[in-house]
């Protein structure tokens, strides 16, 4: 078997994993962003306590899940979508179309593609309904975990993929993102719409990233934060879990390890305040920041 197609097994096998443990938060608010290949693309939101979008504009933060760019779901990033917005932030959670491995496509493009296109409408959807949400569009954070990292990232950083029914005059513009080990492989060279290190330039939204030493998609990864350095960035930060697999933020005591350091990071950022109110872990995990 190919080595992109155990990552793959492993990153859907993980998105299952996951909806086990966030089986325990509540879905936020469901809203309908668009319809794509005839179907409703989803987003659930939570907002802060007594939230009043009449009175309040606040910063807002879209997740997108992982999976493989062929699965997963939103109770991916639900108990982080419900911690951001206890700490004051709309949080959304958000999905996207995906088409199977079998999907025959052009020469040269890939299946990626969909999901970025949809995760730029959702971002503008989200800032064109900023009003109606109290969210505040020029303080908008994006991430995800694994390909949702991946989505994210092209969503805002390639021009191109426009859905051509998404209005023109709304941006995919953020302030900051959080990439839980974003999946950027060397394989999607062959497909420049969905290559990350296309992309990348010196002046891109601080960023924080998370990865375990022992995860096979850190390589495509260590090659974007290379280039990042050589462009002479110096907004993003990466934090590594000693000995931690793909997928080891989604269960505690990780969980709650990498949303303290995304929280202070968001605080560094000026979209937050105070302190994080998560406990760190009795057990003594720590992140490790790479200089």
């Amino acid at each position: 078997m190919k080595k992109s197609a155990v990552l793959f097994l492993i990153a859907s096998c993980l998105a299952f994993v996951v909806a086990l443990y966030a089986a325990d938060t509540p879905p936020g608010k469901s809203y309908v962003y668009k319809q794509s290949a005839g179907q409703s693309r989803d987003m659930e939101i939570y907002f802060p306590p007594n939230h009043d979008p009449a009175k309040s504009k606040v910063p807002g933060v879209i997740l997108f899940h992982g999976g493989g760019w062929g699965g997963g779901s939103l109770s991916q990033f639900r108990t982080a979508c419900h911690y951001f917005a206890s700490r004051g932030l709309v949080a959304a959670t958000v999905n996207y179309q995906m088409l199977k491995r079998t999907t025959k496509l052009p020469e040269g493009e890939t299946r990626k593609r969909v999901c970025i296109t949809d995760a730029k409408s959702a971002i503008r959807w989200f800032k064109q309904h900023a009003g109606e949400l109290g969210v505040d569009p020029a303080r908008i954070i994006t991430g995800g975990g694994s390909a949702g990292g991946h989505i994210s990232a092209l969503a805002t950083l390639n021009p191109g993929l426009n859905d051509p029914t998404d209005p023109k005059d709304v941006d995919t513009s953020v302030v900051a993102y959080l990439w839980f080990n974003p999946a950027f492989s060397p394989n999607d060279s062959r497909d420049a719409e969905v290559d990350v290190l296309r992309y990348l330039k010196k002046d891109i939204a601080p960023a924080i990233a998370f990865f375990g030493t022992n995860d096979g998609w850190k390589r495509g990864w260590d090659a974007a934060y290379e280039k990042l350095k050589n462009l002479g960035n110096t907004t993003t930060e990466l934090w590594l879990a000693e000995g931690q697999p793909h997928g080891f933020f989604n269960k505690d005591p990780w969980q709650t390890v990498t949303l303290i350091a995304a929280d202070r990071f968001l605080v560094q950022q000026g979209v937050l305040k105070g302190e994080p109110t998560l406990v760190p872990p009795a057990t003594g995990e720590k992140l490790a920041k790479k200089p």
